[in-house]
């Protein structure tokens, strides 16, 4: 084993929160040594995750606007989606940004290592290289983002025909059919996008709704847009055995009530969860410790119990969101370089890109029930949007939760076109301790959808200009 020299920090795992942290530190004056199993720093967001994710999203996109413009009288004949073309354009993506980030390493002069991890104590590490090369590495800290991996259904292993969502990304062929297994955001995002290309999906999800958590009101208004594109949405079900034969799969699932069926399908997408990615990391040679869910147990400053080693990211828990985990990179950047800071964040936002967006950031209705907590809601219906109704869309919903006496902004769920990228102003909002008034008092531009968060928040004073509502 070959030693290469010491760095005062080291960083595991180069996605969202591993570059962001790293990111800073070095700007913060750090010499910094990042280890990665990519060529370059992107992590599971940017090679298998959000990015591409999101370019075959825009790629569905632009193929269901064309197949509804014959509702406002444009028809396209022959409307062709070549698998091939789409793949390059993903790719393309992919590239384009993991190769900037891998120069924006460099402008820093960050020390970048292609290969793999693992612990010897709490000061060192041992990298192995692609090519098998070991060598060792000391720190003085160390930030823990390797991320999440994809639960694995124990009836159902990895194969040509059961895949996790990385490998649904390679669009080599248009699947005839896919049975999705988890109604989360995952398995709705590539519902979406698989349904637009003309692949019959069907969604199993054991909850009693898709997109479990999220309020039923915001669930309903994307579930109507499902349930016309999909070959079928199953709620309150369970697959309980997979079994390839030749060219398909043969599913067994049950439902509520026992009755068991079985379907065929050309592939499954298993998209049920995600959990920490810390296996093969050797934590056994650390203080680091782990909760009941497998997650590494942080103080408000990322600190594992190992004072010398910080982690960020999927890996502490829910959300698992890149954003979040960039957040708390920074966070754990800046404590290491002498910059006493905490990650207390007002509201974390969350988007699933489906077809339409569904966004929130701080208490849903549904959290505020659960947890007794009283709210008054006001929401603002798109139907009654001119932008909404101009881009044949008025299938949208704003809803925002404050409390009942000072109008303090407690939360804000979104579902609409555009939905992810209203959200910020929630945050914000949020952030500033904003009330309903200073929302309302806000001028908005017309005609956007963004006025339909003033005009929600208006109804606290029952001042909505666009909705009637008789004086109480």
């Amino acid at each position: 084993m070959t030693s290469t020299p010491h760095t005062p920090l080291l960083i595991i795992g180069a996605g969202s929160g591993g570059y962001a942290a790293a990111f800073r530190a070095a700007d913060l004056g750090l010499q910094v040594t990042l280890v990665d199993i990519e060529k370059n720093p992107g992590g599971v967001c940017l090679y298998r995750g959000c990015i591409p994710t999101k370019a075959l999203l825009h790629v569905s996109k632009i193929i269901t606007q064309a197949q509804d413009a014959a509702s406002i009288g444009i028809s396209f004949n022959d409307l062709h989606a070549d698998p091939a073309r789409i793949n390059r354009f993903k790719d393309d993506v992919v590239a384009k940004l993991t190769a900037g980030l891998g120069q924006l390493s460099k402008l820093r002069k960050i020390h970048y290592i292609q290969g793999r991890a693992r612990f010897l104590d709490s000061n060192s590490v041992s990298v192995t290289t692609p090519d098998g090369q070991d060598s060792q590495i000391t720190y003085d800290h160390a930030v823990l983002a390797t991320g999440s991996t994809p639960i694995q259904l124990p009836f159902a292993s990895w194969s040509d025909r059961v895949i996790p969502s990385a490998l649904a990304l390679n669009v080599e062929t248009i699947p005839q059919s896919l049975l999705i297994i988890g109604g989360g955001y995952i398995g709705l995002e590539f519902a979406s996008f698989y349904s637009a290309l003309g692949t019959k999906v069907t969604i199993i999800e054991m909850m009693p709704d898709i997109l479990p958590g999220a309020d039923s009101d915001i669930v309903a208004i994307l579930k109507k847009r499902f349930v016309a594109r999909m070959a079928a949405v199953h709620v309150q079900c369970k697959v309980t055995a997979v079994e390839e034969k030749q060219d398909l799969c043969t599913v067994s699932f049950e439902d509520k009530d026992g009755r068991k069926t079985q379907a065929e399908f050309e592939k499954v997408l298993v998209a049920v969860g995600r959990k920490p990615l810390t296996h093969d990391l050797a934590l056994d040679k650390t203080k680091i410790e782990l909760d009941d869910d497998g997650c590494v147990k942080v103080n408000p400053q990322r600190q594992t119990s190992d004072p010398a080693i910080y982690a960020i990211g999927d890996l502490t828990g829910q959300p698992m969101l890149a954003h979040k985990a960039a957040h708390e990179g920074l966070v754990a950047a800046q404590n290491i370089a002498g910059q006493k800071t905490a990650f207390h964040p007002a509201a974390i936002p969350a988007v699933v890109f489906t077809d339409p967006e569904i966004a929130w950031c701080g208490l849903t209705e549904t959290e505020a029930k659960e947890k007794d907590i009283p709210i008054k809601v006001l929401k603002f219906p798109w139907t009654a949007s001119g932008r909404a109704v101009t881009l044949n869309r008025s299938d949208g919903l704003t809803k925002i939760l404050v409390e009942p006496k000072s109008g303090k902004l407690l939360g804000m769920t979104i579902v609409g076109e555009f939905a992810g990228e209203m959200i910020g102003e929630g945050v914000l909002a949020m952030n500033k301790a904003a009330t309903a008034e200073d929302i309302m008092q806000t001028i908005h531009p017309h005609p956007t959808l963004s006025e339909t968060i003033p005009e929600a928040a208006a109804g606290f004073h029952n001042q909505s200009l666009h909705i009637y509502r008789p004086p109480t």
